[in-house]
């Protein structure tokens, strides 16, 4: 049985949650360099103080929005993939995630205010963190099922995750009006790269 939480801690948790909340909301709106911590701590109805509290500074709080976003986008994709065999898992999970990718708050935070937040290092660290090893997951999983074959993986694995990567900015950068039809062309143009490694 877990410990029971102070009021205090508690309470520290709840400001977290809601600052992370407001930040979220606001780097989506206005972008990383046109939105402060004040911003944050008036949109909070905290004090700046209470901001610093829990984030060393603004870079510090967007790389928490981001991991946040990029948590949920995992867990989304990962429970998507319901189907027992797993070339049909894959798919699932590709259509999971171009969804999330046309999602526009998921879409600029991680894919336009990212780079420019965190720079390109660490914001490729971060995508790594969590897309890469889920790429490497089905890639792995369709190699054990005979669907791909066993060569060069690391290779396969990585140019997966540029794809996906080029969909997602493309996504990102598409007029709201343009997003259905941007993701059903990215959707075949994956699709025909999976059927080209598939060998049974």
């Amino acid at each position: 049985m877990p410990p029971v939480k102070s009021r205090r801690e508690a309470y520290s948790e709840a400001t977290r949650a809601a600052i992370l909340e407001q930040a979220t909301r606001l780097f989506a709106e206005r972008g990383y360099t046109a939105t402060s911590l004040e911003h944050v701590a008036t949109a909070t109805r905290v004090t700046r103080g209470a901001v610093y509290h829990h984030f060393a500074d603004k870079q510090a709080l967007f790389e928490a929005v981001l991991d946040d976003q990029e948590k949920r986008a995992f867990d989304e994709i990962a429970a998507a993939a319901t189907a027992a065999d797993p070339w049909d898992a894959a798919l699932l999970a590709l259509d999971a995630f171009l969804d999330k990718c046309c999602d526009p708050a998921y879409g600029r935070l991680v894919w336009q205010e990212g780079p420019t937040a965190l720079g390109w290092q660490r914001w490729h660290e971060t995508e790594e963190k969590y897309a890469y090893g889920l790429v490497e997951g089905f890639i792995h999983a369709l190699v054990d099922a005979g669907y791909v074959e066993n060569r060069a993986i690391e290779s396969t694995v990585r140019f997966c995750f540029w794809i996906l990567g080029g969909a997602g900015l493309a996504l990102a950068d598409a007029a709201e009006e343009d997003k259905a039809r941007t993701r059903d062309e990215w959707s075949y143009l994956i699709r025909r790269t999976l059927n080209a490694f598939r060998i049974k």
